[in-house]
């Protein structure tokens, strides 16, 4: 796993300090028993082969003390929704997206999270497309998700290229949409993030112009409302804790963890052994330099009119979920 210095630049975190992460959430203020006693139960909204299938498959399923009443979702902006309006306990989305629906007032907070690495969002284009670099997407129709990792992706690299933001159309659409559009011709170039990048490249031919490399933090957060960190702090603070525990049992076990997400969601076992290993995805904690790094992200959002506000991150997180693991 990686972490921040205090200038906000990534490095590799040793397995002490994995460990550390994990032990963090350890000190609870109720026990296994008061948890079972409470009958306690969290609501946790989840995608297919996502957190629910990571926790079964790394055997971090077994002996909850609480109850987990999950919820399959097609993608994150339906769990935010389902969070902010209280039908949700705990759910995970990337950090824009959160913070979109935050800005908007939802009382939820950013409690946990992972990161991958950076060059995993990529903007792509068909096999035959004459576009060869991201200077070449001036004037070009780009599609991404709106609010999100590819409405920033593709803002963040049009302007690194020299471009305004205004020198390209941008064309809001989903996932599944996004690409049958590029297959089809109707768009130039689509901004998208793993498995959707694998899954294109090794099937569809498709080729990568850009990268999200020093441009996005890549952060995924464990967002939880915030009736649920006041009510069921314990049960949330185990999940917390189950979480990073079977991310790091994923980067040991790559091949394992992707045939079984083969198996919950039909897509290829090579695409996803794929997309785990160039993700590396790690738990992280938030700290300060986390808090930084999201800001840079979140005032830069909000300048491309993103983001409808300029926010202060710190107000969006809670830090105490991961406060006590050690980053030395």
């Amino acid at each position: 796993m990686r972490k921040l210095t205090r200038s906000g630049t990534p490095r590799s975190l040793t397995r002490r300090t994995a460990a550390a992460l994990i032990a963090a959430a350890i000190t609870l203020s109720m026990s296994a028993a008061a948890l079972a006693a409470d009958a306690v139960v969290l609501k946790v909204g989840d995608q297919k082969g996502g957190n629910r299938s990571l926790l079964e498959i790394s055997g971090l399923a077994k002996d909850l003390p609480y109850k987990i009443e999950w919820s399959e979702f097609p993608a994150a902006a339906p769990i935010l929704e389902a969070l902010n309006a209280g039908a949700l306990d705990v759910g995970y989305t990337g950090d824009l997206a959160f913070l979109s629906v935050y800005a908007a007032g939802a009382p939820i907070k950013a409690i946990g999270g992972t990161r991958a690495d950076a060059k995993t969002q990529a903007i792509l284009v068909r096999a035959d497309s004459p576009i060869k670099t991201a200077a070449d997407l001036r004037g070009k129709r780009l599609s991404g998700t709106r609010g999100g990792w590819g409405q920033f992706l593709i803002d963040a690299t049009l302007e690194k290229a020299g471009n305004g933001i205004e020198d390209a159309t941008f064309a809001p659409l989903g996932p599944v949409d996004a690409k049958i559009a590029l297959l089809a011709g109707s768009i130039d170039a689509w901004a998208v993030w793993e498995p959707y990048v694998s899954y294109a490249t090794l099937k569809d031919n498709a080729r990568v112009v850009a990268n999200g490399e020093g441009l996005t933090p890549t952060v995924t957060f464990i967002v939880a409302s915030d009736n649920a960190i006041a009510s069921k702090r314990a049960a949330v603070q185990d999940l917390v804790q189950r979480l990073n525990k079977a991310r790091l049992w994923s980067l040991d076990h790559l091949a394992d963890y992707a045939r079984s997400t083969a198996e919950l969601t039909r897509l290829p076992e090579d695409v996803l052994l794929a997309a785990y290993t160039a993700q590396k995805t790690s738990p992280i904690a938030i700290d300060e330099a986390v808090v930084k790094e999201v800001q840079a992200a979140s005032d830069r959002a909000t300048r491309y009119g993103i983001l409808s506000k300029t926010l202060d991150v710190s107000k969006a997180v809670d830090r105490s979920f991961t406060a006590s693991a050690s980053l030395n």
